[in-house]
């Protein structure tokens, strides 16, 4: 993927700018709006949604939406419990128990013809996670309700992945020699500074997820190099040891490569090789938008994007730098994964650093090697 770069520096196979150059064109934008306030409607509204599990949640293909009301509502309760109005938590609190019990017998209904008791089991963790929700606000207790709070959402999400179908669409014929991730997986990224845990969605970027679940079974990332490091913005992996840039496939003794691939909310199926720019879509949002620390992005380069093929980079979103929807890569790389453990980990790694292994440790049944 050269894009140009003095021989010997590693390559720059993202529509990225550096941070200075981020920094000015988000004080511009900023500054139209101040002065245009009109000009704000031709900017893209970005996802508010910044924790990765819940963007992971609400990026599950189904339709649940007793569940899902009864999960925004929980995660509405951040601007309460920041303001500390625990009265309101309170209310709320009441209202998601009276909500689950009204809904408990509707969701047992969705699994006929299965065995009920693993959703039971779920149901009835769930009412005492919500239990320990409303006690923390009985004793306003911040930290009791975060963890309740995570308990209960989680719960949440387990019961809505339950009721995920058949996979949601048909992928082109045209990549039916690409490996693809018909749901997700959990892959641990071990590192020379610590653990990563990363869930990639196969549900919203099949052949993406596909392509980086394929090399990681592989073994294709143990030992590279992170190469490229910049603060508040990109780290980068997956360039191998050789000439090549990406993955050469044994057999036909060529790259293989991985179409760009964005699914926009409310469409029903990705979109391949254009960019919401291409599409003239500038308000569109991606179901996995780059929102949050440690989104993982698909690298290609700026001549072609349809040559993106192992190089891979976490995104070091930091939202005074880059406001959701603003910065310079929704829309032209696809987001296929988020780090979900380990951020700590993540702050510390540079160009010195690299992989050690990584592993799926959940959803390996998901891939595919091909059509």
């Amino acid at each position: 993927m050269a894009d140009g770069r003095f021989p010997g520096t590693p390559p720059l196979p993202v529509r990225l700018l550096p941070p200075r150059a981020v920094i000015g064109l988000v004080t511009a934008l900023l500054s139209l709006v101040l002065l245009a306030p009109a000009a704000l409607a031709a900017l893209p509204q970005g996802n508010a949604v910044k924790d990765p599990t819940a963007i992971l949640r609400n990026a599950l293909p189904v339709d649940a939406p007793q569940l899902q009301e009864l999960q925004h509502r929980l995660e509405a309760t951040s601007d309460d419990l920041r303001a500390k109005r625990w009265t309101a938590l309170a209310g709320t609190a009441r209202r998601c128990q009276s909500q689950l019990n009204g809904v408990r017998a509707s969701v047992l209904k969705r699994f006929d013809g299965s065995d009920p008791a693993p959703v039971e089991d779920l149901l009835n963790t769930l009412e005492a996670e919500l239990q320990r929700v409303a006690e923390s606000t009985t004793i306003k207790d911040r930290d009791g309700f975060l963890a309740a709070r995570r308990d209960a959402l989680s719960t949440i999400g387990e019961l809505e992945a339950r009721l995920v179908g058949e996979f949601p669409f048909a992928i082109p014929e045209e990549f039916a020699s690409l490996p693809r991730l018909l749901g997700r997986a959990t892959v641990t990224i071990r590192t020379t500074k610590g653990d990563l845990s990363v869930v990639v969605d196969g549900y919203n970027a099949p052949l993406t997820a596909g392509a980086f679940v394929d090399l990681v079974q592989k073994g294709f990332y143990d030992g590279l190099p992170f190469t490229r490091a910049e603060d508040f913005y990109v780290l980068q992996t997956g360039d191998p040891t050789g000439p090549a840039q990406g993955y050469v496939d044994p057999k036909s003794k060529q790259e293989r490569l991985v179409p760009l691939e964005i699914r926009i909310t409310g469409d029903p199926a990705p979109v391949y090789n254009q960019t919401f720019e291409d599409l003239g879509r500038y308000k569109a949002e991606a179901v996995l938008p780059f929102a949050t620390y440690g989104t993982l992005g698909w690298a290609h380069s700026d001549e072609n994007l349809s040559d993106g093929s192992s190089q891979f980079f976490f995104f070091l979103y930091e939202p005074e730098l880059t406001p959701a929807g603003l910065n310079l890569v929704d829309g032209r790389n696809a987001a296929f994964g988020y780090v979900v453990e380990g951020f700590d980990v993540l702050e510390e790694l540079g160009v010195d650093d690299r992989i050690e292994s990584a592993r799926v440790i959940e959803g390996a049944a998901n891939l595919q090697p091909h059509a």
